[in-house]
């Protein structure tokens, strides 16, 4: 809650003590006056705040009224208030509706989003990214310190799919709202390698054990990037220019690697996954060769490669292991699938596909 809504929320608590107060000193000298009177029938509290009710609300049953000249001229008080009371709560309301609306449009309300990805500032690129990353089923929470961008996000997206919050790259009280310790990676998507070095190296000394991806201008700068505990750096421009002189030499090859690397639009189209190893995974324990069979006999996938931990517990690629290789457990499983035997594989192994990051006890 910001340092303003704080003293909103103070001044109204006071305003309304005050109020209160003004209100039963007013009903304790209207009781008190009307007593005297024998003929008057706001002789009690109850019948006193009543009378104040009916009159505040501009009712006015008739029932009940004063009849002292002391306590009419406290009853004029309360028939001239009456002209504002329905303003005064109308425009309340109206406020308080408007003020939660407005807080969930921003993403103050927070999100329960896990092993979601979080990106870190909004363009044309992070448009592109969470495209893929909504047609590879995860979700996303977008962070931007531009208004302008919360409503064309959500007129883009599913709230299901992606949860956005206006905030300051640098407050990270409001970035807890992104539930941004429970996912899986956050992707910093900020204007230069300069602003993301700087917004990882603050992040990492309150989020120490988060996973970053960032994109590099400069591929130069990729090892001062790893160095400062991101966990990939990437250049987009590097990654371009190797599909590109692959076009030129191998064009079927380049074209059969752009498209693997999306996600599958159809049950035809393949993509590449990968898979925890869990205790449930049929090929626990054997050997490559065997589950590289069994994978594209059942299932019509093509398992190319594995991923286990070093002794560092850095995760470490294997492509094309020997058929020797034991598959055990906590292993990742990478496998060229298309859409019908991606859903029959993750039924076999009873889990998502994708990187689960290991949490850390505190």
């Amino acid at each position: 809650m910001s340092t303003s809504e704080k003293q909103k929320i103070y001044r109204f608590i006071v305003g309304f003590i005050i109020v209160l107060a003004i209100y039963f000193i007013l009903i304790t000298l209207l009781v008190h006056f009307e007593r005297d009177s024998d003929q008057s029938a706001i002789i009690s509290y109850t019948n006193a705040i009543w009378y104040t009710i009916v009159t505040l609300t501009t009712v006015g049953y008739g029932d009940v009224y004063p009849v002292t000249i002391y306590g009419r001229i406290i009853s004029y008080v309360f028939v001239i208030l009456s002209m504002g009371v329905y303003g005064f709560m109308i425009g309340q309301f109206a406020s308080i509706i408007t003020t939660f609306k407005q807080n969930k449009m921003l993403g103050y309300n927070g999100t329960l989003f896990e092993n979601h990805v979080v990106i870190i500032g909004w363009n044309d690129f992070g448009h592109l990214v969470t495209e893929q990353l909504i047609g590879a089923s995860k979700q996303v929470a977008i962070v931007t310190n531009n208004k302008d961008d919360i409503s064309i996000i959500h007129e883009r997206y599913s709230k299901k799919q992606v949860y956005t919050l206006f905030s300051d790259f640098e407050n990270t009280e409001m970035l807890r709202k992104a539930n941004i310790e429970k996912c899986s990676v956050v992707f910093v998507n900020l204007k230069d390698d300069t602003e993301k070095l700087v917004f990882v190296l603050n992040m990492k000394k309150i989020f120490n054990n988060l996973d970053f991806v960032v994109t590099l201008e400069n591929s130069n700068l990729k090892n001062t990037f790893i160095n400062a505990g991101v966990t990939n750096a990437i250049s987009p421009h590097e990654i371009s220019s190797k599909i590109l002189a692959s076009y030129m030499f191998e064009p079927d090859v380049a074209s059969y690697t752009e498209d693997i690397m999306s996600f599958a639009h159809t049950p035809s189209d393949y993509d590449i996954k990968q898979f925890l190893v869990t205790y449930d995974n049929p090929y626990l324990n054997k050997n490559y060769q065997e589950a590289f069979l069994d994978i594209k006999e059942k299932y019509n996938g093509i398992l190319i490669g594995m991923v286990k931990k070093d002794e560092n517990g850095d995760r470490k690629i294997i492509k094309n292991p020997i058929k020797d290789f034991e598959i055990e457990l906590s292993d990742y499983l990478i496998i060229i699938v298309n859409g019908n035997s991606f859903e029959l594989i993750q039924k076999a192994f009873n889990i998502e596909e994708g990187y689960f990051k290991e949490r850390h006890q505190s």
